[in-house]
């Protein structure tokens, strides 16, 4: 068997990630390698917890990118909060609740699961009456924006809410992070964590974490040695603490964070406010098009993120057969729904380097073409113009 050099096609990735890298980390991730405690690798390390600190708007010592995708950010915060015993209220509002859920049970943790409809916010009326009834509640934990679904929640009140009555708080950022305002310190977050592939628009495979003093607290205090050698943040801190010399804890993934290292200062260069007001702009641009079309929005505007948005299909047409015909004519990539919502939606996003004036305009191009050869009912060749025309405004 002969196996050659892979060598992938162009896409345009307008799906709920990862998104398009900017060219930039592309070419930082080809840097020569170096050891990852070489004392020029250790101060870009610092480096990167600065730009993450920006990031996050926080000025929390303990914020680094575990050495992991997001789903690995999500295990280090419960491993790390939750002991045996513990019990967790959990808001779901789609898919990544759920995943919160096992994290719980798999740490020997209770679950009290507070159910919203998927594509709506979180209520934090419901969050309030299950504190009530479970005032022993040692963590709450909610996405902020729901991948799945396009839905973005009130991560100040939710936190507000849980701190009245002493449980911590865990948020997922993974979607929200450089996408939508996210001020970790303003809102009193106890511990949250992201990933590298959505709105930062760097690859896969790593997922900024950010601890406060609270939550580090909690670490401290434990009764149970936390379940994961790998993610024991009283062990990684030895490496991702402060000042030239490291305790070595695993070999880091130098390249990559090369690439996370470029990928924020991009975001710095553009500025935080600036990022989040880009994303929003072009939402208004994107949603102007999808509506000329006779398309609707399954979240409702008030409670909506900017950069991946739940589309519902036109009537008669066939999810699958739509995005394979974007794929391969157009190389364009859109998502699929999930869980209850798989067949039913399309997830658009608008993410970090994807997130531009073209990108709007070949996605709706396409879908209007798309749909209209396979006599979806829709109005037909308005939805650029409708786009290009709130672009002006």
């Amino acid at each position: 068997m002969t196996i050659k050099s892979f060598h992938p096609p162009q896409r345009t990735l307008m799906g709920p990630g990862p998104s398009d890298v900017n060219p930039r980390v592309l070419e930082a991730l080809g840097r020569p390698t170096i050891g990852h405690l070489d004392p020029l690798f250790v101060g870009m390390m610092d480096e990167v917890k600065g730009l993450l600190q920006y990031a996050f708007q926080t000025r929390n010592e303990l914020t680094m990118p575990v050495s992991a995708p997001g789903s690995a950010g999500m295990e280090s915060c419960f491993v790390n909060l939750v002991e045996p015993g513990d019990k967790v209220i959990i808001c779901q509002n789609g898919v990544f609740g759920g995943r919160m859920k096992e994290n719980v049970e798999r740490c020997g943790g209770v679950a009290v699961m507070v159910q919203d409809d998927w594509g709506r916010a979180v209520d934090p009326q419901k969050l309030e009456d299950a504190l009530k009834a479970n005032r022993d509640t040692k963590v709450v934990a909610f996405v902020h924006a729901e991948t799945s679904t396009g839905a973005q929640s009130d991560v100040k009140t939710l936190v507000e809410i849980a701190h009245r009555y002493d449980a911590l708080t865990i948020v997922d950022a993974v979607t929200s992070l450089a996408g939508t305002t996210l001020l970790v310190d303003e809102w009193d977050v106890d511990a949250i964590y992201s990933g590298t592939q959505k709105c930062l628009s760097c690859t896969p495979g790593l997922s900024p974490v950010s601890f406060n003093e609270r939550a580090l607290e909690k670490i401290k205090q434990r009764k149970h040695k936390v379940q994961s050698w790998f993610m024991d943040l009283n062990l990684v801190m030895g490496y991702w603490g402060s000042g030239i010399k490291r305790s070595y804890h695993h070999t880091a993934p130098v390249n990559a964070l090369y690439g996370l290292h470029e990928a924020l200062v991009i975001l710095n260069e553009e500025g935080l406010a600036n990022a989040w007001a880009r994303h929003h702009k072009y939402h208004l641009a994107l949603r102007a098009g999808i509506e000329a079309m006779g398309l609707s929005f399954v979240v409702p505007e008030a409670e909506r993120l900017p950069q991946l948005n739940a589309v519902t299909l036109p009537a008669g047409v066939d999810d699958a057969q739509v995005r394979s015909m974007l794929l391969n004519e157009y190389q364009l990539e859109i998502g699929a729904g999930l869980g209850v919502m798989a067949g039913k939606v399309w997830r658009i996003g608008l993410m970090g380097h994807t997130c531009n004036n073209r990108n709007v305009l070949l996605c709706l191009h396409a879908l209007d073409d798309v749909l209209g050869r396979l006599k979806a009912p829709i109005t037909r060749g308005v939805a650029v113009a409708a786009a290009q025309q709130k672009l002006a405004e």
